[in-house]
């Protein structure tokens, strides 16, 4: 039988004695009463852009899920499983979060598989391609931007997938119904893994700026 990751197991010991000492009563109290996160975070599967890390967060602060490079599907009950909507409907219906941030990142090799338009596959079933395909209009007009470099186009469709996602967001009835009331904020952010820059999607112009930091 393989044994379970060292790393791992010296990580929740490094936990036990850290984090679950100072915050005891804290996570007793998420246990005995539930989450009440107020933000849900669309980030990317990649472990080098975790949200709680980024922002420094507390167990019970944020409702996460992450996929690969942070894709919001369009709306679609169609009985088939959709593990991101689903999500979202929990976070918005059950948890009653009142801001929903996704949040892409740089050098994403999602956004890359994107803009190779499917040429390099994992697996036969290729999940990824199939996935990524919900980008597949504007990652080809991205692509063939002859006057960009690679790193352009890479951080370019990056920063569109988020804008794509927010959009997409408004396609749930229940999540359109509530931004129309102003009762759920959408926001959008990008994060640099090179330099752990952060930059916010402007909701006037769809741009990404950096925020002041005091």
């Amino acid at each position: 039988m393989n044994s379970f990751p060292n790393e791992l197991l010296a990580g929740y010991r490094a936990f036990m004695d850290g984090t679950y000492k100072q915050q005891r009563n804290r996570i007793r109290e998420l246990a005995d009463k539930g989450q009440t996160p107020s933000t849900m975070i669309i980030a990317c599967c990649d472990s080098r852009a975790a949200p709680e890390m980024i922002f420094d967060a507390h167990p019970g602060e944020l409702f996460v899920v992450r996929n690969v490079a942070n894709l919001v599907p369009e709306y679609a009950p169609d009985g088939r499983h959709h593990s991101t909507s689903a999500a979202i409907e929990f976070a918005v219906n059950g948890l009653g979060v009142s801001n929903i941030v996704v949040m892409g990142h740089g050098r994403c090799g999602g956004i890359k598989a994107a803009l190779s338009g499917g040429e390099v596959k994992l697996d036969e079933g290729d999940f990824i391609g199939k996935w990524m395909s919900q980008l597949a209009p504007v990652a080809e007009k991205v692509a063939s931007a002859g006057v960009m470099t690679d790193g352009e186009r890479q951080t370019a469709l990056e920063r569109v997938g988020v804008r794509q996602s927010v959009n997409h967001l408004k396609t749930f009835p229940y999540v359109n119904d509530l931004v129309e009331k102003g009762e759920l904020s959408l926001h959008g952010a990008w994060f640099d893994i090179s330099t752990a820059e952060l930059w916010i999607m402007d909701h006037e112009t769809g741009d990404f700026v950096r925020p002041e930091n005091d």
